[in-house]
């Protein structure tokens, strides 16, 4: 070997290093949070999407007595509202996504914008990011592992936070042991935290993070597409879990895509070439369009901002039907300030005219049958449409995404605001009589007891 050769080799040897020390520097860093997060909104979606889920979602969630009751009982619409919502939280994955990957080196993750428009409209998929079966299995596990390191390594850095502020406050007139212990406390958990930062998201690349949010959210899309036979035959040739017909949502559209109504790429393939900006114009078209029927009408309680209050509202109201023994009268002042004024003037009709003189227990059983029967399938909408509220709010504040999944169709939110109000303001009525008939009980009973105790000390 020369020397003008050896110098050559020499200067590739350290071009190569130093390419791989720049792009080992170039971690995620504090942003492995928020990744983790991402991934877990990806992985409670990919569960969503599992055989069970879609057939549970067809043969229970949209059958509950509530939903056919006071939103729809047009299975059409309500697979749409599911299928909506599914499309609107990958399409917010996939902006995140967008973002992180322009911070990325390899070019094609720095394009994934334009490859995600492409894929959302034609249905291209150059660089087979649309995976299956087992290769999808093995990538969910390894996700769920980094989420889980990542997650260890935020209450590890807390951990850490608190040893040092602890530490910073006792540094003033403390003893020197106790000083020369907590320094040792703080290096040892530094320690783990420098551990955790390997095994986590932390010290991975923007490109190897890019790449598996990509194949979840091009396998997703394509897996949304195919189970629920959105049109264009963009999916046709696409792999999937769903070996048989009874887990589709419309089975009678898989033939139709196959037979040539359109073309699933995976591949370069020549195809008529739009710029950018066209392609982008028809994934947001796709989208909004897919995603439109999740816009609350007039006559919802969505649209009216009052799902969440309702929700609140039925439940103190299944709480007093279990107890109206225990109802005070300052409790049933509180109940009356939360009903709005179209509850209130229905309560009003309803109870105008009515005795309470006389307690029936009879009819007081039958108001508690019936009372019964009405939380039976208005209270799990309320509980969902607090815990579909939670899960948001969660999210905002803490790493870990909730592990249930309550979708929009299963809350107050699209329930028709007049039924929802006649439902309420029936079990207003009910839990009036039946607490004036324990109030009444109650009074006979320490009525007699006094009686009894008088004739005793005769």
């Amino acid at each position: 070997m020369t020397r003008e050769t050896t110098t050559t080799w020499l200067n590739k040897l350290k071009s190569q290093l130093s390419h791989k020390l720049a792009r080992r520097k170039a971690t995620v860093g504090i942003l492995a949070f928020e990744i983790a997060g991402l991934m877990s909104k990806l992985l409670l979606l990919h569960q969503s999407l599992s055989d069970k889920s879609i057939i549970r979602l067809k043969n229970d969630s949209i059958s509950l007595e509530g939903i056919r009751k006071i939103i729809s009982n047009d299975d059409s619409l309500l697979l749409n509202l599911a299928v909506a919502e599914f499309l609107h939280n990958l399409h917010l994955a996939a902006k995140s996504t967008s973002r992180l990957s322009r911070r990325c080196e390899d070019p094609k993750l720095r394009s994934f914008h334009n490859l995600f428009d492409d894929f959302t409209d034609r249905g291209r998929d150059p660089y087979n990011w649309v995976v299956s079966g087992k290769e999808l299995d093995t990538l969910t596990r390894k996700v769920d592992r980094q989420i889980t390191a990542t997650s260890l390594l935020y209450k590890e850095l807390e951990e850490l936070a608190s040893l040092e502020k602890k530490n910073h406050h006792q540094s003033n007139g403390s003893k020197c042991e106790n000083s020369v212990e907590a320094q040792q406390k703080i290096v040892w958990q530094r320690q783990e935290v420098k551990t955790m930062k390997e095994k986590s998201l932390w010290n991975r690349s923007f490109d190897s993070v890019a790449v598996i949010l990509a194949k979840l959210i091009f396998s997703l899309l394509a897996r949304i597409k195919i189970v629920f036979g959105i049109g264009h035959g963009y999916i046709a040739a696409l792999p999937r879990s769903l070996s048989t017909s009874s887990a589709m949502v419309y089975p009678n559209r898989e033939e139709d895509l196959c037979n040539g109504a359109g073309h699933f790429v995976s591949g370069p393939l020549k195809l008529q070439k739009f710029d950018d900006e066209r392609k982008r114009d028809l994934a947001a078209a796709f989208f909004k369009s897919s995603t439109k029927v999740l816009k609350a009408p007039p006559s919802t309680l969505g649209a009216a901002g009052l799902a969440l209050h309702y929700a609140n509202l039925i439940i103190v109201l299944e709480k007093m039907v279990r107890t109206p023994h225990l109802i005070g009268l300052e409790a049933r002042d509180d109940l009356y300030s939360m009903l709005p004024r179209s509850i209130r003037c229905s309560l009003r009709e309803r109870l105008r005219g009515v005795g309470f003189s006389t307690a029936d227990p009879v009819l007081a059983g039958e108001w508690k049958d019936a009372l019964g029967r009405i939380l039976g399938w208005l209270s799990p909408l309320a509980h969902n449409m607090i815990k579909w509220q939670s899960e948001r709010s969660f999210e905002q504040q803490n790493l870990m995404m909730p592990k249930t999944n309550v979708l929009l169709l299963q809350t107050l939110y699209f329930a028709n605001r007049d039924k929802t109000e006649a439902a309420i303001a029936e079990l207003l009525v009910g839990l009036n009589y039946i607490w004036r008939f324990e109030r009444e009980m109650n009074a006979k009973a320490l009525f007699e007891c006094c009686n009894f105790n008088g004739y005793l000390n005769l």
